[in-house]
């Protein structure tokens, strides 16, 4: 995928210069060029970049008005690179959420850089979109509203069902999605809790009181103040000669029991 680029520039000239530039770096895919602010407001209307690289200074209307036209329109706006041979414009460029600003003529490494700056950007952007698709499913699947679900979240509470079908697990800007089922066992590290399922570990910001109440007992029983196993994945109960006992799942791992949940451990495998 690359990304769709427009040029704006009401200099021929200074257009093909700078698409012939471009043109170096394949991530880029020049898709339109315009002559006036007028002409980038239908050309972005209609090939929908994903990056435009504006020159400021242009009759009738600038580049910096151009903008403001887009957002007062409520338009989706694209990642904005403003290029002009005057450097008094970069404040104003920045308060309007400019990705970069190159001046004329424009050096290779400061190109260089601005692409960093892109990919950096869509980087972001990707992830952000991932989480609100994310929050979209988790939604629909509840049928609560979007930020109830992100208020559930926030609170580290289960977002659907009286028991969780699915842990949604928070890992900076990405949420990640674990169903139940899928859990082996988790373990207490401090203020944290590790989710073991299908040989990863995610690590939840939650006590093992709170990731209990959202558990299933009916598939999932704790085997210690520190330890909840899924029941499924119990393969043996090892007596111990020192009178303690051993969950072995059948993965091979194994996990101690606490003495006050033996009893109830024995009473799963008989």
């Amino acid at each position: 995928m690359t990304i769709r680029t427009l040029i704006v520039d009401d200099e021929p000239l200074a257009r093909k210069g700078l698409k012939v530039r471009l043109e170096q770096y394949p991530q880029l895919t020049v898709v339109g060029e315009s002559s006036s602010a007028q002409e980038a407001l239908q050309a972005i209307a209609a090939l929908k970049p994903e990056l435009v690289f504006l020159d400021i200074q242009m009759p009738g209307m600038t580049g910096i008005e151009l903008i403001e036209s887009l957002v007062e329109k409520d338009v989706d706006l694209p990642m904005v690179v403003f290029v002009t041979a005057y450097d008094d414009y970069a404040v104003k460029a920045f308060e309007l959420h400019a990705l970069d600003y190159l001046l004329k003529p424009i050096d290779e490494q400061r190109i260089e850089a601005c692409l960093e700056r892109i990919s950096d950007q869509l980087e972001q952007r990707d992830q952000a979109r991932r989480e609100a698709r994310m929050l979209k499913a988790l939604a629909e699947l509840a049928g609560v509203s979007i930020d109830e679900v992100q208020q559930r979240l926030d609170r580290g509470e289960a977002v659907t069902g009286d028991y969780a079908s699915q842990l949604a697990i928070r890992d900076g800007s990405e949420v990640s999605l674990v169903a139940a089922e899928d859990i082996d066992w988790v373990d207490a590290a401090g203020d944290y809790m590790c989710i073991h399922a299908k040989g990863v570990t995610h690590i939840m910001r939650k006590t093992m009181k709170e990731l209990e109440s959202m558990l299933d007992p009916r598939r999932f029983v704790r085997i210690h103040r520190s330890a909840i196993v899924n029941r499924e994945r119990i393969g043996q109960l090892i007596n111990l000669a020192s009178a303690d006992y051993l969950v072995r799942l059948k993965s091979g791992d194994e996990l101690r029991v606490g003495r006050s949940y033996r009893e109830k451990v024995k009473q799963l495998l008989l």
